[in-house]
């Protein structure tokens, strides 16, 4: 079998064409969304709204309604809930994220072993890329459109608030309305995830791409570049080695992505582990040889 084979195969299969759209389109959103909560230090936000929408899942089940609605309540009520406690208690933020997402998450939990169901909710929890359909596809693509047109189009804003909320205040912006649209963007971009990899994924491809591309540059324009690309070649390779060694596909595209850290951490000419050695030691070298 030769390359092209490798290649073109799977796509005989029109369930291996949803996945490898639905985890591009997941792959590319997340990554755009991953750059401003790397920066921002949002990674456990990230974790709670991708675990609180759990039970937002199982109810839109049971009352017959899309999954995407059910999610998107619930992540925002995680999101309020998360404010709430913060803002009118002595707890501070991280042990109220904890608080919630891992309260409403076990109120997921207990909703789906209560609720009697043709079909498999375990999917909701660890994904189900191949099972995919055509209406799933077109979910995933207009919600992945409106958040990423949100990013895109505030992306200064949330640029300058991400590094600067200070300044961001003094210019005439408000930082509480940037972090609650980054929050609704957040959890609306949990929802497109979650057909790709499952609630328990989600938050390695919020997080990962974003803090991939932040060790190989140190401009953010670049960094919205590199991490949607490094973000879909690791899903599209991730699929493809699912496809051909039988493993499951929302794991194996978190796992490809946590390899590429793992080489981008080691090696990255700046700000990777051993790279950034090696490149001392030939500016010694070419010093001395200067000398």
């Amino acid at each position: 079998m030769n390359l092209l084979d490798v290649l073109l195969d799977p796509l005989d299969y029109a369930f291996m064409v949803r996945a490898l759209v639905v985890a591009v389109v997941s792959a590319v959103v997340c990554a755009v969304l991953s750059c401003w909560l790397v920066l921002i230090g949002w990674s456990l936000m990230g974790d709670a709204v991708s675990h609180a929408v759990l039970p937002g899942v199982v109810l839109a089940y049971v009352v017959g309604a899309p999954f995407a609605v059910g999610a998107l309540i619930f992540g925002l009520i995680a999101v309020a809930l998360i404010g709430l406690v913060r803002s009118t208690s002595r707890v501070k933020e991280d042990a109220a994220i904890g608080i919630v997402f891992t309260t409403l998450f076990a109120f997921g939990l207990v909703l789906i072993s209560v609720t009697p169901s043709q079909t498999d909710l375990n999917h909701i929890i660890f994904g189900n890329l191949l099972g995919v359909s055509s209406s799933d596809l077109v979910q995933v693509a207009l919600l992945a459109a409106v958040a990423l047109a949100v990013l895109l189009v505030r992306r200064r804003d949330l640029t300058l608030f991400a590094f600067d909320p200070i300044h961001a205040n003094a210019i005439g912006l408000s930082p509480k309305r940037l972090s609650a649209l980054l929050l609704g963007v957040l959890a609306l971009t949990s929802v497109v995830a979650l057909q790709a990899v499952g609630v328990v994924l989600v938050v390695a491809m919020l997080i990962i791409p974003g803090a991939t591309a932040y060790l190989l540059t140190d401009k953010f324009s670049r960094m919205l570049v590199i991490a949607p690309a490094v973000s879909s070649a690791g899903a599209v390779v991730g699929i493809y080695v699912s496809y051909y060694y039988d493993t499951a596909s929302g794991p194996m595209v978190v796992l490809t992505l946590g390899m590429v850290f793992a080489l981008v951490y080691l090696f990255a000419p700046q700000h990777g582990v051993i790279g950034k050695q090696v490149r001392s030691r030939w500016k010694k070298r070419a010093s001395k040889a200067l000398v």
